[in-house]
């Protein structure tokens, strides 16, 4: 009796306890099974899971654990690695592959035929390979996103797939894609790429490694950003910007980057060769095709050579031209 007494006391004494203890990773995934009084009905597939008492480490031959929220929808056809996490209400397409040790968030969809890589952040509402916004893309079509290792890719995020049968848009390794950025069809973003919040990235963009792209700037589609290059918040470029250039405002370009050159580890007889081809091609008396064939007589390293290679395969809306009156004597 003395004991009955005991778990009545301990029964009563825990109903009068707050809930507020439990810990986040069990509020993220998976929570107490319990539904509160105030929640909104729950789809089958989450009830289904409830009955099936879910599980929320899967494993795979190696024994490492998959962390997969009951309620997320994860298609059989999907490849997921080792010590990946699936957050709440994501949704993960069939033909999709998940690289290990990545995080996808709550709310992500992963359409089908994407590719992620290993140690990936997805935040909340990222949607990954949805149907390019192309007039003459079919449905039927088979089209790819194939993202690298180590991106941080944060809420909201959207990234579309290819257009043309076959294509892919790609995204590299260690780029940083902040909230609410749209990266469009086809196009293909190097690696250690900065895109701040609420970018706009048209169709066939191609951003160069290292490149820092401000916030809410606009890209027309098929144009280029080279190497190092950085552009200001709130800008929009229709035409190329060559590597290692400061861009803003409509199609302007103020200078060289240079604390982003100091900072990638460029000599100083590399920032030299920039700086001359720099001049050659904004501030010398020649227009862009006579300036293209005096530095093609000249002996420039593979730095300055990149900025004339660019400047001569720049598409046939020409680069950005310099903005006047902008301070360019800058020692590099």
């Amino acid at each position: 009796m003395g004991l009955c007494r005991d778990r009545r006391a301990q029964s009563s004494l825990r109903r009068s306890l707050p809930q507020s203890g439990r810990s986040q990773f069990d509020a993220t995934f998976g929570g107490s099974g319990r539904a509160d009084a105030n929640q909104v009905a729950r789809s089958h597939h989450h009830w289904s899971a409830i009955k099936q008492r879910p599980r929320l480490f899967q494993f795979q031959r190696s024994r490492r654990a998959v962390k997969i929220h009951p309620t997320a929808i994860v298609d059989p056809k999907a490849k997921i690695g080792t010590d990946v996490a699936i957050g709440p209400y994501t949704v993960i397409g069939g033909n999709v592959v998940i690289g290990e040790r990545s995080t996808i968030e709550s709310h992500v969809v992963v359409e089908p035929g994407v590719t992620i890589g290993a140690a990936n952040l997805i935040g909340h509402g990222a949607i990954l390979g949805s149907a390019p916004q192309d007039l003459s893309f079919s449905p039927e079509r088979k089209t790819y996103v194939a993202i690298g290792n180590e991106n941080v890719i944060r809420e909201h995020c959207t990234i579309h797939r290819g257009s043309a049968e076959g294509s892919v848009t790609k995204i590299g390794d260690n780029n940083f894609l902040m909230a609410g950025a749209h990266v469009g069809h086809n196009c293909e973003i190097g690696n250690n790429v900065i895109i701040a919040n609420n970018c706009l990235l048209g169709g066939h963009v191609r951003i160069g490694d290292g490149a820092f792209l401000g916030g809410a700037c606009v890209f027309h589609q098929h144009m280029c950003v080279g190497q190092l290059a950085i552009t200001q918040g709130a800008s929009a470029f229709s035409k190329d910007i060559p590597p290692f250039v400061i861009a803003a405002e409509r199609n302007y370009i103020f200078g060289l980057n240079v604390v982003g050159l100091r900072r990638a580890g460029f000599s100083a007889k590399d920032r030299d060769e920039i700086k001359a081809t720099f001049k050659l091609i904004y501030m010398s008396d020649l227009n862009i095709a006579q300036a293209l064939e005096k530095a093609s007589a000249m002996n420039f390293g593979p730095a300055a050579r990149e900025f004339i290679d660019f400047v001569a395969n720049a598409k046939k809306r020409g680069i950005c031209p310099l903005k006047r009156g902008a301070d360019t004597d800058v020692a590099i």
